[in-house]
Parts: structure tokens; sequence; C-alpha cells
């Protein structure tokens, strides 16, 4: 999973400065972690999604961003509450959820948002 500052989300995401409407510059899904090192359930949803991010190796980039040390990013999606966890499909929208939940249900939001199912791993 790589961290993403202000500046780097503004690479790779979405050009906040530059644009009004929502225009996602990746090539594939991505699923963005807002968390803090203090928080209990972001500790516990880390490797939940560290997990995702090796099962779903070139079907979705994983990101993190660190509320603390990213208030504009923070402030621009309106984070109150952690973790929260942003969706972002290749076209559309993104969706936001709040919390930390089970693999399964991040797996069935997978599925259901991106339209990618759950790839087989093999031994």
């Amino acid at each position: 999973m790589q961290n993403l500052t202000s500046e780097s989300f503004r690479q790779k995401i979405f050009d906040y400065e530059e644009n009004q409407e929502w225009a996602y510059l990746g090539s594939k899904p991505a699923i963005i972690d807002f968390y803090a090192d203090w928080c209990g359930p972001c500790r516990a949803l880390s490797p939940i999604l560290e997990e995702l991010d090796k099962e779903y190796k070139g079907l979705i980039d994983f990101y993190k961003v660190d509320t603390e040390a990213e208030l504009e990013l923070t402030q621009i999606f309106g984070i109150h509450s952690i973790p929260t966890t942003l969706f972002v499909p290749v076209d559309g929208d993104p969706q936001i959820a709040v919390g930390a939940y089970s693999k399964e249900v991040y797996e069935k939001a997978i599925e259901d948002i991106f339209n990618i199912k759950k790839p087989l791993i093999t031994p």
C-alpha cells in the first residue's frame, strides 16, 4: 500500500486544485484508507487492506492517507470519523464507507462497486 500526500493525491487520484468536477486520474480502481496511527479500528483494518492489496495486485491500487499529516485531504473529503475508506472506480464517483469492516465486507464492496470478483489464490 502506498501512502498518499496532498501532492501525490493530486498527481495520482484527483487534482482538486485544477478541477471542480471529479475526474479520476488512475487507470485502475483504487481503495484509499484514511487513518491515524492512534486509532484502534484503523490498526485492526490495516492488515485486512494489506491482504486485499496482495490478493487484488494488478487489479486495484491501494493507498493510505494519514489524517493527522494530511489535514488538507481530510478536510476536502469531509473526513470526520476514521477509519474511512474511499472506493474509487475508474468511471463514476467515489463511494465512502465509514468504519472498520470484515475482509468479506470489503470483498463484497469490491465486487459491487468495481465489478471485480475475488481472484483465485493458487498455492
